[in-house]
């Protein structure tokens, strides 16, 4: 057990001399909730540690919540929202889970928003789709299918991505995602993080470690 917990510090990466300067900077962070969740049951720890960091917050409830309509009006949604609340021109960074980076990935690819966006982070997405869809009735789950259209041409216009900076967060024990490896994304710096439960993700502290370290934060707390 000791030689297990050993192993597990120190896989847990850390900041070295000289990595301050590849950090990405954020101001202002978007983050996308995943199916059936809203912005109160997704990412209360991480916005948190956000907003003590200086960094303004967008976390809007997509409707509805279960995709039924489909991912791209949610995308659409999406944009109206980070308009509305950042303005047309504000550079952001956004953080996505689960179904919800798949949403975010349409905006950015298909609406324009990897013009204005400086990194995208992803959290147990099913990048390349997952079984567990085809227990779920609706058009989003149908477009989360292995294999499905929707996947196929997201994958086709990930160019439009530009330079934007990517990285695809998984676990090796998600009950969700299947098979897990959906989640690697050649677009992106893969990391896994072990959790035990597909939802618990968000929360767990290793990964905030990882995610925070990567950017740089203004100097003063973001408004309440």
């Amino acid at each position: 057990m000791l030689r297990i917990l050993l192993a597990l510090v120190l896989a847990v990466p850390t900041l070295h001399a000289g990595d301050a300067d590849r950090r990405v900077p954020m101001t202002h962070a978007v983050l996308v909730h995943g199916i059936w969740q809203d912005e109160d049951r997704c990412f209360h720890f991480l916005r948190r540690d956000l907003r003590a960091r200086g960094v303004a917050c967008l976390m809007p409830s997509l409707r509805p919540a279960d995709a039924r309509d489909g991912l791209f009006p949610l995308a659409e949604q999406l944009k109206r929202e980070i308009d509305t609340t950042f303005g047309p021109h504000q550079r952001f960074t956004i953080i996505a889970f689960s179904m919800g980076g798949l949403v975010s990935r349409s905006y950015l690819q298909d609406l324009g928003g990897a013009a204005r966006c400086d990194a995208l982070v992803t959290i147990a997405t099913p990048h390349h789709g997952t079984r567990t869809a085809f227990i779920h009735p609706g058009q989003g789950a149908a477009e989360m299918r292995p294999g499905s259209v929707y996947l196929s041409d997201l994958a086709g216009g990930a160019d439009r991505l530009g330079d934007l900076v990517a990285v695809s967060y998984r676990t090796p024990m998600d009950l969700v995602v299947i098979p897990t490896d959906s989640s690697v994304w050649n677009r992106a710096e893969n990391v896994s993080i072990p959790s035990p439960l597909h939802p618990l993700m968000t929360f767990s502290p290793r990964l905030r470690r990882d995610l925070l370290r990567r950017f740089s934060y203004p100097a003063s707390p973001a408004p309440r």
